[in-house]
């Protein structure tokens, strides 16, 4: 689809090109950015046809990217009854047994793991108010899940299970099943169950939630799965009849017993794309998380768990990264614990220099001080998303910083020790764990919550690079992506403020005026 030769004009533009930082106009052309300027820089470019626009008061910065977000699985996961308000078992309740039911299923998703209050979970908590429907709530964490009796029963589950990657069907002292799934391979048992959405309805849901986020400034998305494997066609249709409002950058997973066959799959999978949208990169699971016990510590956590690596043999997924890399492939690794940051560097670090820029960590969310410096000297990415950090508290009260203890929690989320390293970081939302809104990572990057707030925030500038030049480095699109120059896409996001300079609970209700991605307008209000 042709795009429109364009003039924008703002109060400000931040290139975030040193050897041009600042701006007042940038041309259009083709998609492509061609000049960048003042009035008198873009009148060249300026023709009959010519659209402009005028954004008196705005600043204009490289369109933003999401560098780690689920926009296609997580229609799957954010499916049913939204329980992410909910803060005690008495509102689980009172929502599960109001919750409209699909297929004859309970579905709901976004359950916080402080609602249990530190009891264990369990089906018994919620049993009686579901009247004997089948039930599938997702915690918020995306790795774990509560099921009821009757889920269990629909899918055969009578007590442990065994598997090649690191998950657990929890059972009480009986052997009797609690309903708690731990990890993706446990909960598939019954997730393969729940009806799902027709291709139809995906597509119309696929194109309204990538327009929402366009909404807040998003031009990209980091998308760190491949769904069920039938996402390249699904994204392929959806382009038959519309622009895709972000660029999704696509990275199907490798789990744990990827055989040799499994790995030149991935490999060929590399060169599937369209206008839109690529695979590119293959993602990995280092460990789970720090509330499910499944995140990889070097010491147990405070309830005698988190000493297991998610590959049984961590040596396994370092052959399978180190085939991926020899084949000129990208790898992002979910890496959460101490232990797995440190194993995911070692890995890097083994492949030589060839390896900078090639290698990232998706999470981070305690890591000693030993660690950061490794990130900048191996090139490594941080790929970090502030706004998990409202998942915890001040106070330490949480599940996530009671299973850690003092010490460890005390490390919570170190982005700005990262950048002051020297490190790349690259920040994103994690949607559907948290909200995809890109003014909410921006504002929680300068201002951390929870147990992280004690901790210094990132600069302005840095929180913006972290969605704009470090996202595109993560990208491997430094080249094309990132800045405002000539002969770069024309992917551009325009506040109503500065989103530099502006305070950061400003910055998270920013009016978004523009947001364009190469050279098609996906957002801009009426009027």
């Amino acid at each position: 689809m042709p795009t429109a030769d364009i003039v924008l004009t703002a109060a400000r533009v931040h290139t975030l090109d040193p050897a041009r930082p600042h701006a007042t106009a940038v041309a259009v052309k083709g998609g492509i950015i061609a000049a960048v300027g003042d009035e008198h820089d873009v009148r060249p470019w300026r023709g009959p046809d010519t659209v402009r626009i005028d954004l008196p008061g705005a600043t204009l910065v490289p369109g933003l990217t999401d560098s780690h977000s689920h926009p296609v699985w997580g229609l799957e996961m954010a499916t049913g009854t939204d329980l992410s308000a909910v803060r005690d078992l008495d509102q689980l309740r009172t929502a599960l047994r109001s919750a409209v039911r699909t297929g004859g299923w309970i579905t709901a998703y976004g359950l916080d793991h402080n609602v249990f209050g530190g009891k264990p979970v369990d089906r018994d908590l919620i049993e009686d108010v579901l009247a004997g429907a089948p039930a599938f709530i997702r915690l918020y964490d995306g790795h774990s899940a509560l099921v009821s009796g009757a889920a269990l029963r629909a899918a055969g589950i009578e007590g442990p299970r065994s598997f090649d990657q690191r998950a657990t069907v929890v059972c009480d002292s009986t052997g009797r099943p609690t309903g708690h799934l731990i990890e993706h391979a446990a909960m598939d048992l019954v997730s393969v169950l729940v009806p799902k959405p027709s291709v139809g309805e995906r597509r119309a849901r696929l194109v309204e939630l990538l327009s929402a986020m366009a909404a807040t400034g998003l031009t990209g998305a980091h998308v760190m799965d491949l769904g069920d494997g039938d996402v390249p066609e699904l994204l392929a249709a959806v382009e038959e009849e519309v622009v895709l409002p972000l660029r999704l950058r696509l990275a199907p997973w490798c789990m744990p017993g990827a055989t040799a066959a499994d790995l030149d799959e991935l490999i060929a999978l590399q060169a599937r794309g369209g206008r839109h949208w690529q695979v590119d990169g293959v993602k990995f699971f280092m460990d789970g998380t720090v509330e499910g016990g499944t995140a990889w510590l070097e010491h147990a956590d405070c309830h005698g768990q988190g000493t297991d690596a998610f590959w049984p043999d961590p040596q396994a997924y370092t052959a399978a990264v180190h085939r991926l890399h020899a084949a000129g492939v990208r790898t992002a690794t979910h890496a959460i614990g101490d232990a797995a940051v440190r194993h995911v560097l070692d890995t890097v670090e083994a492949l030589g220099t060839g390896a900078r820029l090639r290698h990232r960590i998706e999470h981070i969310e305690t890591v000693p001080k030993e660690q950061i410096p490794r990130f900048a000297q191996l090139g490594v990415i941080a790929s970090m998303q502030p706004p998990h950090t409202a998942y915890t508290r001040a106070d330490r009260t949480d599940e996530w910083s009671r299973r850690l203890g003092g010490e460890r929690a005390g490390r919570a989320w170190r982005c700005r020790d990262l950048r002051d390293a020297g490190a790349w970081l690259a920040l994103g939302s994690d949607w559907p764990i948290a909200h995809y809104d890109a003014r909410e990572v921006l504002s929680t990057a300068r201002a951390p919550k929870g147990a992280a707030s004690s901790r210094a925030g990132l600069t302005g500038l840095m929180a913006l690079e972290g969605c704009t030049t470090h996202a595109a480095v993560a990208g491997g699109e430094q080249a094309v992506a990132g800045r405002i120059t000539p002969g770069r896409r024309a992917d551009l996001t325009a506040f109503g403020l500065d989103p530099v300079d502006a305070p950061a609970d400003e910055v998270a209700e920013a009016p978004v005026l523009l947001t364009m991605t190469g050279g098609h307008i996906t957002h801009r209000p009426a009027g």
